[in-house]
């Protein structure tokens, strides 16, 4: 490296002439580059000269990893120049600007903080980390209701909280290509986790972001009384189509070719087998999913039986209270064979003719983060009205019988019930909840927050209180 800054007479781009466009040098030969306009690369990619130093922060650049790497004994070196070339500087005369610097390769010059030996000292005597006690509310924090927009609010707890998405957003990983910023969805939910873990007490006003949403869902525009679950799946689309991910999404085992970060988290993949009731042939589609819309006992559609042994039995981590439907018993009957009939024949590609089949829904690809939808709301011809059947749902959910997999084993007459618990792969963590107060014309919403481990709190609007596993249990999700 010293070799090289000695024999060059002047930091410019080789191949255009450039001062700045994020100038590196080539750390093998005497070669300076611009980063900006890639001349760098194709200095890398020709020579095969793979690290490359930033000449502004002393940064080195892996062409391999394609990323900045670090290394103990680089930073050392860079330190120890930095310092000669401060130390240059002080004894000249003239006064050296910022521009003359960064001409020269001399860096921009930051004060790093290391330890003094009384900090040192410090540090030795109290090795314990800061942690987060129980107590801490950071990341709590109410929402101030702008005109029945409780629909928007407690979806927005729910997100704020889901674990993945708040460690995207809060280490920066967003990164905007609309022209226009102000109007990018995915920026305004960058600022409202920054809002949510700022530490502020105060209930924050999400203006900007009820304005957004009524910019990209127009559906959704106006003050009238709007659908939680609707907005959910609106602000998820928005965000999933502002959302860049990368082309490893497109080789990726994705149903929808896309590994932006809504659909690493949200996407599932469901799975569609009809069978054909001559030939028996099975014919399998799949398809995406970001939440799975359940069916309740009391709406027109018929329901089945509750399952047998719901007697007072646990199922699935579920108290099975007689006469209670469950979640798991939503499940079952979501992924049951439904004869398909007469009135709705299918075109079998093994017997080449319409015939009547059997159609199945199981889970091929679950979601990182799954959304079950209680269909509460039943919209018919002949009437409209809430279904307040109460579903008893558990704080943790096997979704192993559910999966296409777990059929198929079954058709093969493998398939046990699995007894090991320690087996976590299909099991989620209930984090949020959803609650629906009132009637479809006049209701409000209202959400409970998994803060910490068995810690929960109720989100109503701007208020938030503590509240209790049994509080969350007993809801009317």
């Amino acid at each position: 490296v010293s070799v090289s800054l000695l024999q060059a007479k002047s930091c410019i781009c080789h191949m255009c002439g450039a001062h700045l466009n994020r100038l590196h040098s080539c750390l093998y030969c005497v070669f300076f580059g611009c980063f900006t306009k890639k001349h760098i690369h194709e200095h890398a990619k020709t020579k095969r000269h793979n690290l490359a130093i930033d000449l502004l922060y002393g940064g080195i650049y892996c062409f391999m990893c394609q990323d900045y790497i670090y290394d103990k004994d680089m930073e050392q070196i860079a330190k120890e120049e930095q310092r000669k070339a401060w130390k240059l500087q002080a004894f000249t005369p003239t006064v050296v600007s910022h521009y003359q610097c960064t001409m020269t390769g001399i860096g921009e010059k930051y004060s790093t903080w290391e330890p003094t030996k009384r900090e040192l000292e410090l540090l030795r005597h109290n090795p314990k980390r800061r942690k987060i006690t129980t107590n801490c509310t950071i990341g709590l924090r109410g929402l101030i209701n702008l005109g029945n927009t409780c629909f928007m609010n407690c979806i927005v707890q729910a997100l704020t909280h889901t674990p993945l998405l708040r460690d995207f957003f809060l280490s920066d990983r967003h990164k905007c290509e609309m022209q226009s910023p102000s109007s990018c969805l995915v920026c305004e939910m960058s600022t409202l986790f920054q809002e949510f873990y700022s530490g502020h007490r105060s209930p924050h006003i999400p203006y900007r972001l009820l304005h957004l949403v009524w910019t990209h869902a127009r559906h959704l525009a106006g003050y009238e009384q709007q659908d939680a679950h609707e907005f959910l799946i609106a602000a998820l689309d928005v965000l999933h189509r502002h959302c860049k991910g990368d082309d490893n999404g497109k080789k990726a085992n994705n149903p929808n070719h896309c590994n932006c970060i809504i659909d690493q988290i949200f996407t599932g993949g469901l799975q569609s087998d009809v069978t054909c009731q001559v030939c028996h042939g099975v014919s399998t589609t799949i398809d995406p999913f970001w939440d799975i819309s359940l069916d309740l006992p009391g709406s027109s559609t018929p329901f089945w039986p509750l399952s047998p042994g719901s007697d007072g039995s646990v199922v699935n981590g579920e108290s099975h209270v007689s006469g209670t439907t469950t979640l798991t018993d939503c499940l079952r009957r979501f992924t049951r064979p439904e004869h398909l009939g007469s009135s709705a024949k299918i075109k079998c590609s093994g017997c080449h003719s319409y015939q009547e089949s059997t159609k199945q829904l199981t889970m091929k690809k679950l979601p990182i983060v799954a959304c079950f939808h209680l269909k509460r709301f039943e919209h018919s011809a002949k009437l409209r009205r809430k279904i307040t059947t109460y579903v008893s749902f558990p704080l943790e959910l096997d979704m192993t019988p559910f999966m296409a997999s777990s059929k198929e084993s079954r058709m093969n007459g493998q398939y046990q019930q699995p007894t090991d618990s320690l087996n976590n792969d299909n099991k989620y963590s209930l984090f949020a909840v959803v609650n629906h107060q009132g009637t479809l014309e006049s209701g409000h919403y209202t959400s409970f927050i998994r803060q910490h481990k068995d810690q929960w709190f109720k989100c109503d609007d701007a208020i938030i209180t503590k509240a209790s596993i049994k509080d969350v249990l007993d809801s009317e999700g």
